[in-house]
């Protein structure tokens, strides 16, 4: 049996991306991926630091096994997710820094959500790749991306259930026009 000790300082980010290739984009390999974009259990116990991100990964090309990574460490560590968090007082500021993302393209960062203590924010977007970053070669691949952020300690299942704080949908017709945006 696991005890958490609650922590106030503790910000928990969980990131759940599912990639696939340009072949990968008709109808059955659609029905393959669908439901992997969702919120998992966080393992325990977390690291004692001040950021833990819980990485998680499903691949195409690894027949979406899933991968799970726990990574732990400064606000720093949150640029590897191409997001930043700024605070003010016991608030967090949570950003989406400009990317490689060939579609949608951001050249600035965007503000998702500020949460208080205890709040959690969910952001979902999804994306567009090139393999290289050269315009010349036309292969692309795709992924789709739930990261869930909490302000605070949470326990191993709050992603799964409840509504976050804040909700930010940034998904977008990725072989059209803009989708949908949503916020709240």
């Amino acid at each position: 049996m696991h005890f958490m000790v609650h922590r106030s300082d503790v910000i928990v980010i969980q990131r759940v991306r599912v990639r696939w290739s340009a072949a990968g984009r008709g109808a059955p390999q659609a029905d393959a991926r669908r439901g992997l974009n969702h919120a998992v259990q966080i393992p325990t116990p977390l690291p004692a630091i001040d950021v833990v991100v819980h990485d998680v990964f499903a691949d195409e090309a690894a027949k979406y096994t899933r991968r799970e990574d726990v990574l732990a460490g400064d606000v720093g560590i949150v640029r590897s997710l191409d997001l930043s968090l700024a605070f003010d007082g016991a608030a967090v500021t949570v950003a989406r820094l400009p990317g490689k993302a060939a579609f949608p393209r951001s050249g600035r960062s965007t503000y998702l959500f500020t949460l208080t203590q205890g709040q959690v924010g969910r952001y979902r977007a999804n994306f567009r790749f090139r393999f290289t970053d050269c315009a010349c070669d036309p292969s692309w691949y795709y992924e789709d991306w739930v990261v869930h952020v909490s302000n605070g300690d949470v326990a191993p299942n709050r992603f799964l259930r409840g509504e976050p704080d804040r909700d930010v949908d940034n998904r977008v017709r990725l072989y059209d026009s803009p989708a949908r945006q949503t916020s709240r």
